[in-house]
């Protein structure tokens, strides 16, 4: 049975102030990333100089830190046998061009069927730095969200792409369908998002327990009533894009939670034509594509560009817009 293990850290002399999550990332006797080193502090496990520590703490020389580590709950994960679009593959980490519908990790409800357990079985190594139920996810798409997803297969890797992403040097972007046009063909978004106070499961735009998100746009297409647009991210936070343009009174067509089908619903897609029908018929989830993926590779220094086609679902309402519109 594992044990509780406790680790006491003396800040040396010499070393300038700095926020505490950030000098544990990088401290070399430690093997934590800076999302779990937030996770422990969130959880109470960090004492810092005798009190709690909290996500603003900032170290000094001589400071005093006692970090606790629970055991992980055992998780058994099984390795299935689900098709997966590989589209970059080497001793080091591989790239996944996600299914729709398709889970990124078990959870809650959500305990086989996964992208996790498809990778068990397609991949003989995967990285372990993050929760026991995630081993190879650097980063994820939610479930209905499709394409590109980086996957690490030791943990040097995984922390190094952690690192790319967080400096933002791993550049992700994204085809988006919105309702209606924005006021600018292009443009950035810059609007903090956290946790909805009225539905947990949801993020929105505040100011309260939130953090920087910005989100860069280019128009590639325009349609009478919706947009095709290119979509960067500077930050990855949980539902971005989609939150970013539902605040915006944008949503994502088909995006069931953050108003895409109901904003169709509601007229600015007309419910009455036959075409707009059509589409929902066929699109039962946020247009939504991860659909190129460029960033140095961790061993290499190779630069790897990486572009992933259109799901069905995707590609169809595409070709009915243009020869049609709407």
């Amino acid at each position: 049975m594992k044990e509780t293990i406790k680790i006491e850290i003396i800040v040396d002399e010499g070393c300038e102030p700095e926020r505490l999550d950030s000098y544990l990332a990088s401290h070399p006797d430690l093997e934590l990333t800076r999302s779990k080193i937030q996770n422990l502090i969130a959880a109470q496990a960090i004492i810092f100089n005798g009190i709690e520590a909290n996500k603003k703490t900032k170290i000094k020389p001589h400071d005093t830190i006692v970090i606790t580590i629970e055991p992980a709950e055992e998780i058994k994960l099984e390795a299935e046998n689900i098709p997966l679009d590989i589209v970059y593959d080497d001793e080091y980490l591989a790239v996944v061009n996600k299914q729709p519908g398709l889970v990124t990790h078990p959870g809650t409800g959500n305990k086989s069927g996964t992208l996790v357990n498809a990778l068990l079985y397609h991949f003989k190594h995967l990285s372990q730095v993050t929760d026991a139920d995630r081993p190879g996810i650097v980063h994820r798409l939610d479930k209905d969200t499709s394409g590109l997803l980086l996957i690490a297969k030791n943990d040097k890797v995984h922390l190094k792409l952690q690192e790319a992403i967080q400096s933002r040097e791993v550049k992700r972007t994204y085809l988006a369908l919105i309702c209606g046009h924005m006021k600018e063909d292009s443009g950035e978004i810059n609007l903090p998002i956290g946790r909805s106070i009225n539905d947990r499961k949801k993020m929105t735009v505040t100011n309260v327990g939130s953090r920087e998100a910005i989100t860069e746009y280019k128009l590639l297409l325009r349609y009478r009533t919706s947009s095709l647009l290119e979509v960067n991210l500077q930050t990855g936070r949980t539902h971005q894009i989609r939150v970013h343009f539902s605040h915006l009174a944008h949503p994502i067509f088909g995006d069931n939670e953050y108003g895409g089908r109901d904003k169709w619903n509601k007229g600015i897609f007309s419910p009455e034509r036959p075409l707009a029908k059509r589409l929902l018929g066929i699109m039962k989830r946020q247009a939504l594509h991860a659909t190129r993926l460029a960033f140095t590779h961790p061993i290499t220094g190779e630069k790897i560009e990486l572009e992933a086609k259109l799901p069905d679902d995707y590609n169809r309402i595409i070709n009915i817009l243009n020869n049609e519109g709407a």
